[in-house]
């Protein structure tokens, strides 16, 4: 027989269950319900449900077949109309009979009533989060139980000696049917401490920018959560159930592969499996914001690295603890190593348990697929995920509640992770302030000798300027300069008539002395001048004379007419 694929809903009078049957006679098929029993029988399908609340018939139920999709759809009247069935969309829970066992208490009550939906976890008591604390007894060696177990429950044992190759490659624990507890926590804390990086840790505390951006993304449960919160105080049937999750098919699929089971947990056992649930979920909430709601090939890694409950097969006595260890995996392992993630990861994981166990029921299924299309993560399924999406189905509602409330009242701060992230960055915080003194001084040098060197450049312009107007004056007077400086290496014929001639006239004819001295500087720099040279010399000699006798001569006769006519006005008083 084949179970068909179905879907359950329900409005305050009726329950509808939808059941998919593409194979199957129409003419040939029977229904049966009463109280909280549903059977739907058309070869090859057969369906059986246990409801979770009484139905009755009235003669108001109907049916109706859509050949084109082959989906039986059947509405069936509520014993008590206005009554909310919890829990329609576990459908493992629903498959299996109400009294279907794995396991039979040691201890029963004659005369007990049949066990409800929810197994032992029945019970009325309240869950006490706090820790228990016992004397303190010394256990010798011999005293330690070789034999340590592991699993959803603490259930498992031996799995290791079996498949130790396969799972050597999946949790960090090298050797865990043999390693106890408290030698688990003391390998975990030093594996995280020489794998803390401090180098990684400040480059995210300082460049924040991709974190900023992980931490504005909203996950479904966000706005489902907000919806929740803004109508719980008009829908009080929705604050107590939880907010509604719809599931797809592929997650419907899911739910119908697992084998519904009934599990015999002492109390210690379902405090560590609301623990490790807590643990998983973190890490679950941390991989959905850093990827964006994309998983990729690093997405079952960064569950199971960061899940202490996963990676090293931890036990819990106290949340606070859990939110340490997670916290310190998160600044040891993955791309993305800030605190403020480490918070947001405790906030969502708040919200999905507030959300109710369809909720946690929609993450453990996300969980699972991650994990089993990874080769070797997909043994973490075995051992702790396949069942938790068995065990939410029947678990309380106001449990998850008082779990989600005292996950909330706790506090993390940096300190309690023993990691020294504020010294680190307190010292990260003076070398910068150093650096950026140190460039605020450079960029103040750098001013300042642009300033210089501009004023460099005006002083230069304005000699440049100066220069300018002065030139011809200053090649006379430097040539004169290097007649002067050459006299003792050249003739005195040359020298002695320009001296005795006057200097402003050599000014004033610096052509001539110009292209004079160039070649008395020639005649300088040779040791033995040639004696053709001398001729040429003694020629340029001459005219010079000739020039400056002329120069005088009418400089002398300009001079004549006005000291004549001085002469004449001075003796004009006289006559």
């Amino acid at each position: 027989m084949l179970t068909p694929a179905f879907d359950l809903s329900q409005d305050p009078d009726f329950l509808t269950i939808a059941i998919r049957v593409p194979y199957a006679r129409v003419s040939e098929f029977d229904v049966y319900f009463e109280g909280s029993d549903f059977k739907f029988y058309a070869k090859p399908y057969f369906l059986r449900l246990t409801l979770p609340g009484r139905i009755v018939e009235n003669g108001s139920e109907r049916g109706t077949y859509d050949a084109d999709k082959g989906i039986f759809t059947i509405q069936l009247p509520k014993e008590t109309p206005g009554q909310h069935f919890e829990g329609l969309n576990m459908l493992t829970a629903l498959l299996a009979p109400r009294k279907s066992r794995t396991a039979k208490a040691l201890v029963e009550e004659i005369g007990a009533s049949e066990v409800s939906e929810e197994g032992v976890e029945d019970a009325d008591e309240e869950f006490d989060w706090e820790i228990d604390q016992s004397p303190y007894e010394e256990v010798s060696e011999r005293a330690v139980d070789l034999q340590c177990h592991y699993g959803f429950g603490n259930l498992r044992s031996g799995v290791f000696q079996r498949l130790q190759d396969e799972l050597s490659d999946v949790i960090d624990l090298k050797d865990p049917d043999s390693t106890p507890t408290a030698e688990r926590r003391q390998k975990r804390l030093a594996a995280e401490l020489a794998k803390f990086d401090a180098d990684h840790y400040l480059a995210d505390f300082f460049e924040e920018e991709a974190v900023e951006q992980v931490l504005k993304y909203k996950p479904w449960w966000t706005d489902l959560y907000s919806n929740m919160t803004a109508s719980a105080g008009e829908n009080q049937e929705q604050e107590k159930h939880g907010a509604p999750v719809f599931f797809s098919e592929d997650e419907k699929y899911q739910l119908r592969k697992f084998i519904n089971k009934f599990y015999l947990l002492d109390q210690s056992a379902r405090r560590q499996v609301y623990y490790s649930l807590t643990d998983i979920l973190l890490a679950y909430c941390y991989e959905m914001r850093v990827t964006e709601g994309e998983k990729n090939v690093e997405s079952a890694w960064n569950i199971r690295k960061l899940s202490s409950t996963l990676c090293w097969f931890e036990t819990w006595t106290d949340i606070h603890e859990i939110l340490v260890s997670f916290g310190r995996r998160v600044l040891c392992y993955p791309l993305y190593r800030h605190f403020k993630l480490v918070l947001k990861a405790c906030r969502d994981t708040v919200k999905i348990l507030q959300l109710g166990k369809s909720a946690v029921l929609k993450c453990l299924l996300d969980i699972h697929k991650i994990f089993q299309e990874n080769d070797p993560a997909y043994i973490l399924n075995d051992l702790y995920i396949s069942d938790y999406c068995v065990w939410i189905q029947k678990a309380k509602s106001r449990k998850l509640a008082a779990l989600a409330e005292a996950l909330k009242k706790e506090s993390l701060t940096k300190a309690e992770l023993g990691l020294e992230l504020e010294e680190l960055e307190q010292a990260a915080l003076l070398v910068q302030e150093e650096e950026a003194v140190l460039a605020a001084a450079g960029s103040i040098s750098r001013q300042q000798a642009a300033c210089s060197s501009d004023s460099d450049a005006s002083d230069s312009e304005e000699s440049d300027s100066t220069s300018t107007s002065s030139s011809g004056s200053q090649d006379s007077e430097s040539d004169l300069d290097e007649c002067q400086e050459n006299q003792p290496t050249t003739g005195d014929s040359l020298q002695h008539p320009l001296l005795e001639g006057g200097s402003a006239l050599l000014s004033d004819e610096s052509g001539l002395c110009r292209g004079l001295g160039l070649l008395m500087l020639e005649n300088s720099q040779e040791k033995s001048p040639a004696p053709s040279h001398a001729p040429l010399i003694e020629e340029l000699g001459e005219q010079l004379r000739t020039t400056v006798q002329v120069s005088q001569l009418e400089s002398s006769g300009a001079a004549t007419p006005s000291s004549a006519q001085d002469r004449d006005n001075q003796q004009t008083p006289a006559h």
